[in-house]
């Protein structure tokens, strides 16, 4: 197992994080807090032409550049850094990721060169009312109908659900949970954008009215490719958190050695080393996590669905955890709307949330060690 980087993907790494440097500033993150869309097209289109982002991952007979999960964790961890404002997680991560794994070869060449080119947004529409991440919590019916599907029910909590040209949504048929593809523009579709804590990762409401739909994957086994999904997407997401806190640990290192009480930095204090050393090897922890459930999606390896599970679990834990003693340890300037703390705390909180809880993982995980 190896989980260092090649040269050629450091060189990503340093080409993604300078762009966003000059593409995601803090002012630029504060800016699309009050846009309508939640993120700035223009970036995402220089993402696709100009690093080909949004296709690092996708097979080249796709329309994508062919690369692997490795190199697509690796700019995760950067937007992590920046708080990317787009709709990368969700098309890149959830929808792209949940085409291939439907096995529905027509469809995967019909919709991957648009997410890849940059061209399509698209999202998956999964939990419901009550925010449950599991098969029974997907009630939204599925008729069969002339010519294809119609779907009636309400998806609240969909990851840029108001931008995305394409939305593969979860619902239930006769034969079980399926997927689903529902286009923007759709008879019967309405959407709604969600008020949520962080902002910096828009959310929408569906309401399905006899709305019309086409089969994605094979009749009855959505949960099964949706599985298989979730797992990938806790990996692409720990990685990203670890991006975030490393940024919030840095930012609190460099301002501890500055601020000075008594006539001497804070950062000399015997207590403030310490809880910046407990931040320190939180971080590290949970890199290690993300890394490995990284390097598991990438070679496919038969523990993944545990990696993915302990790495939610870890980093989800770790990221609002250096969050929260980030804010503590700016002290007052750490509460208010002009220190970018409060955004960094409010993505950690969002993103623990988000894919399942750290206790519906732990249960998760628990099943599947066999506990």
């Amino acid at each position: 197992m190896v989980l260092s980087f090649t040269e050629e993907q450091e060189e990503l790494r340093a080409v993604v994080r300078k762009f966003l440097e000059s593409r995601s500033s803090e002012q630029q993150v504060r800016i699309q807090l009050d846009s309508s869309d939640g993120f700035d097209r223009g970036v995402w289109k220089q993402m696709a032409e100009q690093i080909g982002i949004q296709g690092l991952a996708i097979p080249e007979e796709f329309g994508g550049s062919g690369y692997g999960f490795g190199e697509l964790a690796i700019v995760l961890e950067e937007s992590g850094r920046a708080l990317l404002c787009s709709p990368l997680f969700s098309t890149v991560v959830l929808a792209a990721n949940t085409l291939l794994q439907s096995g529905d070869d027509a469809a995967c060449r019909r919709h991957l060169p648009g997410i890849a080119s940059g061209e399509t947004l698209a999202t998956v529409a999964i939990i419901e009312e009550y925010g449950s991440w599991t098969e029974a919590g997907i009630t939204v019916r599925a008729t069969e109908a002339e010519g294809g599907w119609l779907l009636n029910g309400t998806k609240p909590y969909v990851l840029d659900g108001a931008s995305a040209n394409i939305i593969i949504v979860a619902a239930r048929s006769e034969a079980g949970v399926s997927l689903f593809l529902v286009t923007a523009d759709s008879d019967g579709l309405a959407t709604a954008p969600t008020p949520t804590l962080d902002q910096t990762r828009r959310q929408a409401t569906l309401e399905l009215q006899n709305t019309p739909a086409q089969l994605l994957g094979e009749l009855g086994a959505g949960w099964d490719t949706l599985s298989s999904v979730l797992d990938i997407a806790a990996a692409a997401l720990a990685c990203e958190q670890v991006g975030g806190a490393a940024q919030v640990l840095e930012s609190t290192v460099d301002y501890v050695k500055v601020r000075e009480q008594f006539g001497r930095p804070i950062g000399s204090f015997q207590a403030i080393k310490h809880r910046c050393a407990d931040m320190l090897v939180e971080l590290e922890s949970a890199r290690s996590a993300a890394y490995y459930a990284s390097y598991a999606v990438t070679t496919a390896a038969d523990d993944l669905p545990v990696a993915a599970s302990t790495a939610k679990v870890y980093c989800s834990t770790a990221f609002y955890h250096i969050a929260a003693q980030s804010i503590q340890l700016h002290g007052g300037i750490g509460f208010t709307w002009e220190h970018p703390a409060h955004l960094y705390f409010k993505r950690a909180k969002s993103s623990e949330i988000l894919l399942g809880s750290p206790s519906h993982h732990r249960a998760v995980l628990a099943d599947r060690i066999g506990l």
